[in-house]
């Protein structure tokens, strides 16, 4: 039986067979698509094309967090562009039905787990552990999904009005840089929220809810354990999971922390007196089993 760490490998490979497929699936209709644009322009158009599609088998190849959200931006881009190129080619429907496929099947594979557990991996120190921390749910409702498109927009419309001869629109379409900028910057902070194991115990590395990087020593840490759904943090506890419900986990503390500094607002902060702090991490259960086997009091 595989274990889960080779469960999780044979999704990142699943992931980048996806991804180099990429070109043949969707090669013909990206040709079609393209065909009845002007010379330079059409060149442009694919340069971008061929970069992004570069940028994330890099990120699959070599996983890091910078990857992932390099995965995260072009990945819906991909399937959005393949969808429209399927309405408007000529190629057979079995052509423009595989493209189509390929690029979901793609999307899927990269914002699986797996993918960001490597990611979060990739750029581990030493003996480390990192699991990502679960998106907050709120942001699935409108800054997530459009970040993507605000980043290729932000991208791809200047330099393709500039070679399209339309120099005053493609320079004031460059100024849509800076939004492009900022929700990269936005995208690339979820990908930098871990619960770490470190020898010593572990960490919590969360820009949302913690100004600086908490650690926890294996002596004081009493219990660390899965939390039920349905079950809500004491009144004394902090509750670090930004809505997120699923993943949730609990670590127990043997005396209360004075030194934890929690976020109130952007740039506010406050230090908090608990024993008890709640966190969602990725793959919930594999981070308790590790951290039994590194001898934190998992229950």
């Amino acid at each position: 039986m595989r274990t889960r760490m080779e469960h999780a490998a044979v999704i990142v490979w699943i992931a980048r067979l996806l991804w180099v497929l990429l070109p043949l699936t969707t090669g013909a209709l990206a040709a079609d698509a393209l065909d009845g644009w002007s010379t330079a322009p059409g060149l442009v158009a694919a340069i971008l094309l061929w970069l992004a599609w570069g940028a994330g088998l890099l990120a699959l190849l070599a996983p890091r967090p910078v990857g992932l959200t390099a995965l995260r931006a072009i990945a819906p881009v991909f399937v959005a562009l393949a969808i429209v190129a399927a309405f408007t080619s000529d190629e057979s429907a079995a052509v423009r039905v595989l493209a189509v496929a390929d690029t979901l099947l793609a999307l899927v594979a990269v914002l699986h787990p797996a993918v960001a557990l490597a990611c979060a991996n990739g750029a581990s120190y030493g003996d480390e552990r990192r699991h990502p921390l679960k998106v907050p749910p709120a942001l699935f409702l409108g800054p997530v999904p459009l970040a993507p498109f605000v980043i290729g927009a932000g991208l791809a419309a200047g330099p393709l009005l500039l070679a399209d001869g339309r120099v005053v629109a493609g320079v004031v379409a460059l100024l849509a840089l800076a939004p492009a900028a900022l929700a990269a910057r936005s995208l690339h902070t979820l990908a930098q929220r871990f619960a770490v194991l470190v020898p010593a115990g572990m960490a919590i590395v969360d820009p949302f809810t913690l100004p600086d990087p908490m650690m926890f020593p294996r002596e004081r840490i009493t219990a660390l354990h899965l939390v039920d759904v349905r079950t809500r943090p004491g009144a004394d506890a902090v509750d670090l999971r930004t809505g997120a419900s699923g993943g949730s986990l609990a670590i127990e503390l043997d005396t209360v922390t004075d030194a934890l500094q929690v976020r109130r607002g952007r740039r506010a902060a406050e230090t908090v007196h608990t024993r008890e702090l709640w966190f969602a991490a990725v793959a919930a259960r594999d981070f308790v089993r590790t951290a039994g086997e590194r001898r934190i009091r998992a229950v």
